[in-house]
């Protein structure tokens, strides 16, 4: 759900990655049916929650044999672990490349929220997903949030060595800007669009910028 992006990683085959154990796609027919009953999962799992959700709705929604899930998936709980991962990389491919083409960080920053929130209204059923999954998948939730963080706590790191933001950045730093994301996405992503994503992240750009002090 929040936005973190390593400018440094290329895009994983996220199909070949999601799979159960031992049940990688091994051709691209393969990966276009697993990517299908990813997406279809998403539909799912995002309109009727985890419990109300079932194996045969994500078939039928992904056009596919019953058989097929079985091919890449052991259960329901296997595809929603997956899925939670899938839709982590999926933001970071999305977002990626605005924070590759930023000419600093901060500006990195505003580009990133931007797409983000883009992202987020196409996809308002990754909140309810990511949220649920604290109860279905505590450890997926974890680290869903942990591996976003790392991310952003890399890249401000890498930042302040090159001079273009405070020396003294850490963990707590990235943690703050992943809150103020993933709540901003809700805000503005989930809950309304009444403010353009361009304007909402001219608006923390200018924040993180100069702080809330009285000018």
């Amino acid at each position: 759900m929040s936005q973190g992006a390593d400018p440094a990683t290329p895009p994983r085959d996220r199909a070949t990655d999601a799979a159960s154990e031992g049940k990688a796609p091994r051709t691209e027919r393969g990966r276009r049916t697993m990517r299908a009953i990813l997406d279809a999962a998403a539909l799912e799992f995002g309109e009727r929650g985890f419990h109300d959700a079932s194996i045969s709705g994500i078939t039928r929604r992904a056009g596919v044999a019953l058989g097929s899930f079985y091919t890449y998936f052991d259960t329901k709980d296997a595809v929603f672990r997956a899925l939670v991962r899938d839709i982590s990389d999926q933001v970071r491919d999305h977002v990626a490349p605005a924070i590759r083409a930023a000419p600093d960080q901060l500006a990195a920053e505003q580009a990133g929220l931007r797409e983000f929130i883009g992202f987020v209204r196409g996809h308002k059923e990754l909140y309810r997903i990511i949220d649920e999954s604290e109860f279905v998948d505590p450890e997926s939730f974890r680290l869903h949030y942990a591996t976003t963080a790392e991310r952003i706590a890399g890249r401000l790191k890498d930042a302040a060595t090159r001079g273009e933001i405070r020396a003294d950045v850490s963990e707590v730093h990235a943690w703050a800007l992943m809150g103020i994301n993933v709540f901003l996405g809700l805000r503005y992503g989930v809950w309304g669009e009444d403010r353009t994503p361009e304007d909402i992240a001219e608006t923390i750009a200018d924040m993180l910028a100069t702080g809330i002090s009285p000018r």
